[in-house]
């Protein structure tokens, strides 16, 4: 896993405001990372993090204001449409809500095969793809000809997963991927995710909220906190002894079984949030 799929350095976004006089709101401020070929890189964080929007800004769907991302060692910061629906062929995504992602109108054959015969795969074996699609992904031939709305959360994402897969691509982003599913489906869909690198050698940029599930899936995760990139290394490590304060806060927001540990682990977690919100006042005093 030392090829470098795709590399962001000193990636910075903004969005526009409210108001002619007001000036963009820098939501990432300048985030450097890799992720090399076969490997997940997990990216985790609360809410405003800016986590989705590295990953909305790798497929495109949000311009950079600065810096730059590089897929494969092409620089595709700006790259027009034309260059992206190429991509397309490389780079798929996984969102997040199972229920929303799926064209409700269309038969999973017919969502499963558009892309196969967009990219110029005639219908007999795009049709051919697909059913090793479904095995691939653990749902019955006989879900070709049925409507997403007859199939579970779980089942949609396994559909999502095999959408994505499609094209064979090299990178999938991943956002929140089994946030939308309960626990016990979560760890179906992980398994699977999984199970499919392995056999395939596809990269993830694993995007999550939540550090357990992160551990779980990554080899290596970064931790944003308000646009800023405060740790990032081996997930066995930064997930066991954090060394940001931030991610430390992360780790104890995961739920324990024991109501005593889980009392200590909630008091210690709003001292960290304190300690690191007069850190905060601190630096824009200073600024």
């Amino acid at each position: 896993m030392s090829e470098q799929l795709l590399s962001l350095r000193d990636l910075r976004v903004s969005f526009g405001t409210r108001g002619v006089l007001r000036k963009p709101r820098e939501v990432l401020h300048g985030v450097s990372l890799d992720v090399a070929a076969g490997e997940t890189l997990g990216v985790v964080g609360e809410s405003g993090s800016g986590k989705t929007t590295i990953g909305r800004a790798v497929l495109g769907l949000v311009k950079p204001s600065g810096g730059s991302i590089h897929f494969d060692g092409t620089d595709i910061t700006a790259a027009n449409a034309a260059k992206r629906r190429r991509l397309a062929r490389d780079m798929q995504v996984v969102f997040q809500d199972p229920y929303s992602s799926l064209n409700p109108t269309m038969t999973i054959g017919e969502i499963l095969t558009e892309p196969l015969v967009t990219q110029g795969s005639t219908a007999r074996d795009a049709r051919s793809r697909v059913r090793g699609l479904l095995d691939e992904v653990g749902l019955p031939l006989g879900a070709i000809d049925r409507l997403p709305r007859e199939f579970s959360g779980g089942q949609r994402q396994r559909i999502a997963i095999a959408r994505a897969l499609a094209p064979s691509p090299r990178l999938i982003v991943c956002d929140e991927p089994v946030s939308a599913l309960d626990l016990t489906t979560q760890a179906r869909v992980l398994e699977l995710l999984l199970e499919i690198q392995r056999s395939t050698g596809v990269a993830y940029l694993f995007i999550s909220h939540d550090l357990a599930v992160v551990r779980h899936i990554s080899h290596r995760v970064a931790v944003l906190y308000r646009g800023d990139l405060v740790e990032t290394g081996p997930a066995a490590i930064v997930t066991k002894t954090p060394e940001h304060p931030y991610t430390e806060r992360l780790l104890l927001a995961a739920p324990v079984a024991d109501p005593a540990a889980q009392e200590r682990r909630r008091a210690e977690r709003v001292r960290l949030r304190e300690e690191q919100r007069a850190r905060d006042e601190q630096a824009g005093a200073v600024l």
